[in-house]
């Protein structure tokens, strides 16, 4: 069994959680101990008495720590990326990559701990000058989703490291092996005791217990929105500092003038790869009613070629859905759609495969109207809905009529009107000839509505988050 992380070893928990493959129910991935009230409490403790000192540790030496964790964890890529891929259900190149983009981000934040900028500014008092630094939060706690068991970790926990808080991390329920891992190789980088400390358990004894405690100073979540509203809530009242990322339904906009291969990949890609299980899936796809039919004929007979099956099988295109609970509730808004009269035109089914894992055919409902529920509401699956547009400004329209806005697209090869939506979509981030998803490490990641809440996350926004301002006053 795999244990905890508590101020610097490692202990039993209060239970163990128990996982098993998607893309083989039959396969066990692991067994981790689960945290209860004493174990909260023991690395709450911990990260706290080691707050002062981490503080005010030299910038050097969390930059040689960062640094060596991402070596290991690129130099374990193939290793890391199997048991993400076991765990979660991403294709094999998939998990590598998110494991890749994991030590990208380490060796990203390593750097930027030596960057950590002031301003020397001028009092408007005769002899007196002000200094403006930055200083560490505290404790930060962070309570990550399944969908990306090592890529959200590491983009939470390597810049709370670099600026010099102390971590309490909880990872989901489902895939504690990821965490598990980067926790072992974090266990081994020179961190003292308390600086990180891994909790895995339940939601409503871990993340609760963190998100209203008040040695925690602040909560970074990403997950659902009814979680991250009760996140918020508790948060707010205790006045802690917090940084939400929710939901998304996402549009990409094909307009009259798009080149039709690039708006299929992009809407294939952006729509379905990763099993949809992505907030920024492109889950709403608006298109000119002038190549509406088009447009559906390529989805459609994309969509025949691209192959269901075992997350490590070579030739995959596609894995599991990641466990009976998200089937369930993707086969409940198939449903939903038909019986809301949208069209199935392709897929919606499970899918029988040599293993007993939760397969699911991709689904592509078209003829669909911007009020169905189906068009509304976040899924995270791998199913689309197609809404015709009569025009450019009526698609804007469209995109922006929703509660969420994380990230928006456009296949187009006019200048004008690309120019125009990168401008005028209400999203946090904007493709234009791209997928909706798949965004780089070393830039600011986030939404606007009711996609996410305070500031953003990864690159060098990620200092907005994990520090605070002073103003220091010195009479010369």
């Amino acid at each position: 069994m795999k244990q905890l992380f508590i101020d610097g070893g490692w202990h039993d928990g209060a239970g163990v959680t128990t996982t098993y493959s998607p893309s083989d129910r039959s396969d066990l991935v692991g067994e981790y101990a689960s945290a209860g009230a004493a174990q909260v409490e023991l690395a709450l403790e911990a990260a706290r008495a080691a707050a002062g000192s981490w503080r005010h540790s030299g910038v050097q030496q969390r930059a040689d720590a960062l640094d060596k964790i991402g070596t290991e964890i690129n130099e374990r890529k193939a290793e890391l990326g199997a048991l993400l891929a076991r765990e979660e259900g991403k294709t094999l190149p998939e998990a590598i990559g998110e494991v890749g983009r994991a030590g990208a981000i380490f060796k990203f934040f390593a750097q930027e701990a030596l960057r950590i900028r002031g301003d020397k500014l001028a009092s408007v008092r005769p002899g007196v000058e002000v200094d403006v630094t930055r200083e560490a939060l505290g404790v930060v706690g962070i309570i990550a989703p399944w969908n990306f068991p090592i890529a959200i970790p590491a983009w939470k926990v390597a810049p709370a490291l670099a600026y010099g808080n102390c971590v309490v991390l909880k990872p989901a329920e489902l895939v504690p092996g990821c965490s598990w891992a980067m926790a072992e190789i974090i266990s081994r980088s020179g961190l003292p005791a308390g600086v990180f400390n891994l909790l895995s358990g339940p939601g409503r004894i871990v993340g609760e217990a963190i998100s209203k405690d008040s040695r925690v100073d602040a909560i970074s979540f990403t997950g659902s929105v009814g979680t991250g509203s009760r996140v918020l809530a508790a948060c707010a009242a205790r006045r802690a500092k917090v940084q939400l990322e929710m939901g998304g339904k996402n549009p990409l906009l094909v307009l009259a003038d798009a080149d039709l291969d690039v708006a299929v990949n992009a809407a294939i890609q952006g729509s379905f790869y990763s099993t949809g299980q992505r907030c920024t899936a492109s889950s709403r796809l608006i298109v000119d009613e002038t190549i509406y039919r088009a447009f559906v004929a390529a989805m459609t007979e994309k969509l025949g070629q691209l192959k269901v099956g075992h997350a490590l099988h070579a030739g995959t295109d596609i894995g599991p859905v990641v466990d009976q609970a998200q089937l369930e509730q993707d086969l409940r808004y198939i449903d939903m759609a038909k019986a809301e009269g949208a069209r199935l035109a392709f897929g919606g089914e499970r899918l029988p495969r040599e293993t007993d894992g939760y397969f699911l055919n991709p689904a592509l409902f078209v003829d669909c109207d911007p009020a169905m529920q189906h068009t509304r509401e976040e899924i995270f699956g791998p199913v689309a809905s197609v809404i015709p547009a009569k025009n450019y400004e009526h698609a804007l329209q469209l995109a922006n009529d929703t509660e969420f806005g994380l990230t928006a697209g456009i296949c187009t090869t006019s200048l004008k009107h690309a120019s125009h939506f990168k401008r005028h979509a209400r999203a946090g981030m904007v493709m234009v000839n791209l997928p909706t998803a798949g965004v780089d490490y070393h830039v600011p990641f986030g939404g606007t509505k009711g996609s996410s809440y305070g500031a953003r996350e990864q690159g060098g926004a990620a200092v907005e988050f994990f520090t605070t301002l002073k103003t220091s006053y010195t009479c010369a």
